[in-house]
């Protein structure tokens, strides 16, 4: 076997998972594959099988790589009930960043540049010192949202999560958090249930000031030149309001006609608690429940978190403070994990580069 079979192998692996994983219900075939990698003249079956030969692969040209990238970048690549490729005209800006990941992805692999060791990660912005708690705060659920037997507490079938705002963004990061501390004593709850003690640990605060008390009692006592717009109703849409070359500016979520969100608006805030000088207050919020596991999956999500971390660490250095506002694109009905390191999702920072 030679020496470069391995990343080929790796490869190949890949190829074969995104056609039976990416869309397992859809059932993707070899043969529908080749029809639409091939475009007017169908590859051949044997030709797709041997790129996914994980024993002895075939390694497809960058062109066909780039066509995988385009495909699978993509649910609407299925739209009509055939499989084919969208011009790259058509995709959004969501589809198009995802197409970019997936395509050097898979010409890493080609190449075999992940066979060379990778360099260590940055230091994790979720890592505490040993022994420290670690709260992590939520809304409570408004009660005309608790329709459901499972959030009265009266039924047998009580769950309590079912009365957390943005449950999403708690597990995310409560996993990441407690992975990163074994240590510590890491608990979560609802701003309702609060302790005097928890108000003085290290505090994550998630969601913003129309349902998460804590969040705005924070937001009031620290030198933040962030305000949050709320949502007064359903019908208003809020943002987050700054101040931009002496004027103020509103950043917004993006909605369709039908009120269908296509862009959230997600703020992350890190610095000294106003509680407690000697541990840390961070907020992840979002005009939307997307908004705000975006800006969490901005730094537990293993594709995005190191370079996230290393631009957070490049640009604010030692500050205590520090404050970010990014689009969080939703494709398909999710939001993307926001990549800070593209200007284009970077909306607001503070402080301020300097000149």
């Amino acid at each position: 076997m030679s020496s470069a079979q391995p990343q080929w192998s790796a490869l190949a692996h890949r190829l074969r998972a995104l056609r039976e994983n990416q869309w397992p219900e859809a059932g993707i075939t070899q043969a529908q594959l080749a029809k639409a990698l091939g475009g007017n003249k169908s590859l051949s079956i044997s030709l797709i099988s041997s790129w996914e030969n994980t024993e002895k692969p075939v390694t497809p040209p960058t062109r066909r790589l780039d066509a995988y990238a385009t495909l699978f970048a993509t649910r609407r690549s299925l739209d009509g009930g055939t499989l084919r490729i969208l011009p790259i005209g058509q995709l959004t800006d969501g589809e198009r960043a995802r197409r970019a990941e997936l395509l050097d992805e898979l010409l890493e692999l080609r190449e075999g540049r992940e066979l060379v060791a990778s360099p260590a990660p940055v230091a994790d912005i979720w890592t505490f010192e040993q022994g420290q708690n670690i709260t992590i705060v939520c809304a409570r659920l408004p009660e005309k949202y608790r329709n459901l037997s499972y959030a009265d507490p009266e039924s047998a079938d009580f769950v309590s999560l079912y009365t957390y705002a943005d449950p999403d963004a708690l597990i995310e990061l409560f996993g990441h958090i407690r992975s990163r501390n074994p240590d510590n004593n890491v608990k979560f709850c609802t701003s309702e249930e609060l302790t005097a003690d928890d108000y003085t640990s290290h505090l994550v605060l998630l969601g913003g000031v129309d349902w998460n008390s804590v969040t705005r009692d924070v937001i009031e006592r620290v030198d933040l030149p962030v305000e949050q717009v709320g949502r007064v109703d359903d019908a208003e849409h809020g943002g987050f309001r700054v101040q931009q070359d002496g004027r103020p500016k509103l950043f917004e979520p993006k909605l369709d006609r039908r009120e269908h969100l296509l862009e959230d608006v997600a703020h992350f805030y890190r610095g000294e608690s106003p509680f407690n000088r000697k541990r840390t207050v961070t907020v992840c919020n979002g005009m939307y429940g997307r908004g705000t596991l975006g800006a969490v999956r901005a730094l537990t999500d293993a594709r995005f978190r190191d370079r996230n971390i290393a631009y957070v660490q490049d640009r604010f250095g030692d500050v205590e403070s520090f404050s970010i506002i990014s689009r969080v694109p939703v494709v398909g009905g999710q939001g993307l994990t926001p990549d800070w390191t593209l200007e284009e999702n970077r909306l607001h920072e503070w402080p301020e580069a300097a000149a």
